[in-house]
């Protein structure tokens, strides 16, 4: 098996999000895929933090508007939560390094929910 960033983390979290979509299934809003994740993340006392705000820094300027990350997991992980019916479009990957950007984390995961089976995008920085 191939090591990668944070795998282990990565699969606690990746066996929640699976867990909630094969409870849930495709349909329902980001907030309840979200809400789900905080009862199964807590069920397991997985470390997070839910909507954690992100400032900008332009030139030494604290811009007016903020980034908040959906969760951030074991303090080092940003998950990144959708609920798509087509699919990871290119602003969605955006988002996510300009979390990673912004957070100083190495990692963000972006789940999308709002298909048949579960998807998942790794976002490396």
């Amino acid at each position: 098996m191939n090591n990668y960033l944070y795998q282990e983390e990565t699969y606690e979290i990746i066996g929640k999000c699976i867990e909630v979509h094969k409870n849930l299934g495709a349909g329902f809003l980001e907030i309840v895929y979200k809400d789900a994740l905080e009862f199964e993340f807590k069920k397991v006392n997985i470390s997070f933090e839910r909507e954690v705000k992100y400032e900008v820094n332009y030139k030494e300027v604290i811009l007016p508007h903020y980034f908040y990350a959906d969760f951030v997991v074991f303090d080092k992980i940003i998950l990144e939560v959708k609920a798509l019916s087509k699919g990871f479009a290119d602003e969605h990957i955006a988002q996510g390094i300009n979390y990673l950007k912004v957070s100083g984390n190495k990692l963000a995961l972006l789940v999308n929910f709002g298909e048949t089976s579960l998807k998942q995008k790794r976002i490396i920085l």
